[in-house]
């Protein structure tokens, strides 16, 4: 058993943050919580001293992807082998854990499952994996390889999501996906920005095929996430069951009353956007990418501007994949952004990336530093309250109570 004295603890539930404070953990779990005169300690318990520091649940990214990828031209994505993949991402998930990402939400990758499993069984270092193993597009979709012959395309080699069509095929890949040990369910409901044929305003899959997806999943009790940018494709994912919307490029009030009827989070992504637009036409980002970000960037901003003014809960999430100017590492940017360009206080964009964040995975036990969750928590030097970008400066991180 052992005892940690924190300087100030954000407990990542929204509520106030407590000065003096202690964590009890036994084993890999809180076992009591509180301002410090209030925890007893046993007297056989091992005190950690961050007495003078900021100490937050470990971080949550919501919406990132495995792809073990270094380069951001789409024709690399399909050439290069998910052996190698798979061996970048495992340095990934070691870069995500040491930057104080102790748990993450992957929405479209081979390599989810296998890194999940290593990770699981103690081969590999890295934070709690939750994956959705490759995604599902309709064809012309979002994740169709627009370039390639429709035959390639359709095949397994093409890597990137698989093509499903009509609700019978939607169902059974939903139920593959559960037989391979899915955490989640990730299907495209629109264009997007990096898919060569389509835009961010169309809407894909039809309201059957939706509901094939959401029926399968929650009768397992997994979640679906869906791409959506565009409104007519949020509101058709948010009226047929999916549980969280990502990147909502153009949310309009009709959205916001869905939201406030289903209870869906919001996963906005601003990350990956502000750096394509930033510099993604320096690392191999085709034209037409670059033209539909520049098209998307402050729409996109003022999206996440009215959903939170409306309440919508909102989780920290870039779409990181693993190359420059996205590599994983500096993921905490999505919270910097919230601050800067949404009006977040800094307390709330901590929330976002650690209890809101939790709420988009089928897991109770994470994201909030409360009595019977895993001992996951990050200690600053410099507190995140007063500067969100010492977020990206963490002193420890534990994992299950243990430093990293």
């Amino acid at each position: 058993m052992k005892y940690i004295d924190c300087g100030t603890l954000v407990d990542g539930t929204g509520k106030d943050p407590i000065d003096d404070a202690r964590i009890l953990v036994e084993n890999d779990r809180i076992v009591e919580v509180g301002p410090g005169e209030a925890v007893s300690v046993p007297d056989d318990a091992d005190r950690v001293d961050h007495s003078s520091e900021t100490v937050t649940p470990g971080l949550i990214d919501a919406h990132l992807h495995l792809k073990g990828s270094r380069s951001m031209e789409p024709f690399d994505w399909i050439q290069e082998s998910t052996e190698l993949a798979t061996a970048r991402a495992t340095a990934d998930v070691r870069t995500l854990l040491e930057a104080g990402f102790t748990a993450i939400r992957d929405v479209g990758s081979e390599a989810g499952l296998p890194v999940r499993r290593a990770i699981d069984d103690g081969t590999i270092p890295g934070p709690r994996v939750f994956t959705s193993g490759s995604s599902f597009s309709q064809t012309a979709g979002h994740g169709d390889r627009h370039y390639l012959p429709y035959e390639w395309a359709k095949s397994d080699a093409a890597g990137g999501s698989q093509i499903v069509d009509g609700a019978d095929e939607c169902r059974k890949g939903a139920r593959e996906r559960i037989r391979e040990g899915a955490d989640l369910i990730k299907i495209m409901t629109t264009g997007g920005v990096l898919s060569e044929k389509d835009t961010p305003s169309q809407s894909q899959f039809t309201d059957d095929e939706i509901r094939a997806f959401t029926e399968e999943a929650h009768r397992v009790g997994i979640p679906v996430a869906s791409h959506a940018q565009g409104a007519p494709g949020i509101k058709a994912a948010l009226r047929n069951g999916v549980d969280t919307i990502e990147h909502g490029f153009y949310i309009d009030g009709e959205c916001l009353d869905l939201f406030a009827e289903t209870g869906a989070t919001f996963v906005p992504t601003l990350s990956i956007v502000h750096r394509l637009v930033e510099r993604g036409d320096e690392f191999g980002v085709p034209e037409y990418g670059m033209r539909k970000a520049r098209d998307a960037n402050e729409a996109h901003f003022e999206a996440t501007r009215r959903a939170y003014e409306a309440g919508v809960p909102i989780a920290l999430g870039t779409d990181f994949l693993g190359p420059e100017p996205v590599a994983h590492g500096e993921n905490a940017l999505e919270a910097e952004l919230f601050v800067e360009e949404v009006g977040m206080s800094e307390h709330e964009a901590i929330v976002a990336g650690t209890g809101t964040a939790a709420e988009t995975v089928p897991a109770a036990d994470i994201g909030t530093l409360t009595v019977g969750n895993h001992a996951d928590l990050v200690a600053f030097e410099e507190s995140p309250l007063s500067d969100i970008t010492n977020l990206y400066e963490p002193t420890t991180v534990y994992k299950d109570g243990e430093p990293v």
